[in-house]
């Protein structure tokens, strides 16, 4: 598959660490990279995961499915212990397409009554998108056994299997 045929999405969701932990797994996810964006200035960014992925496939849709299941798109500016506007719950879309489709799935988890509390999640055109620094790139692979991870990130991870054992890469 040529890079012309693949599609990004970036997404942010909390700790960076723990959306590429999960979307490292995902069948049809050919890379990830933790970073930063939504910023209006050279502060003020999300943390995100920005995917590349082969829509033949995983649909957008899919990705968005994960990221609702694997985060708490109710809580405004924070995600677990992180608190912060760094921590919201963003889908930042790449066409026209991903953000009918992001708006359609919001919608469809409203009217379906999943969450108590409203969801948060803002829609928003990408922007320029910063690369983490390297230490932040795959580091759930590489420090495992540290407390966050252990205690964060594993969990997250474990749900994603669990609901989505058919979408893992073998």
């Amino acid at each position: 598959m040529t890079d012309a045929e693949k599609e990004l999405a970036t997404l942010a969701g909390g700790c960076f660490w723990c959306l590429e932990a999960v979307f490292d797994d995902l069948r049809g996810v050919d890379s990830v990279e933790s970073g930063y964006m939504g910023g209006k200035t050279a502060t003020g960014h999300a943390e995100v995961a920005q995917l590349s992925f082969d829509p033949k496939q995983v649909s957008f849709k899919e990705i968005l499915e994960v990221f609702f299941v694997i985060h708490d798109p109710t809580t405004l500016n924070r995600q677990g212990n992180d608190v912060g506007t760094q921590y919201r719950s963003a889908i930042f879309y790449h066409s026209p397409e991903q953000k009918a489709a992001a708006e359609q799935v919001i919608a469809s988890m409203r009217a379906a009554k999943i969450y108590e509390d409203p969801i948060v999640t803002e829609v928003v055109p990408a922007s320029k998108f910063y690369v983490a620094e390297d230490y932040h790139q795959e580091y759930f692979r590489r420090n495992a056994a540290q407390p966050y991870c252990a205690f964060v990130v594993k969990p997250k991870v474990a749900k994603f299997r669990k609901h989505f054992l058919e979408k893992l890469k073998k």
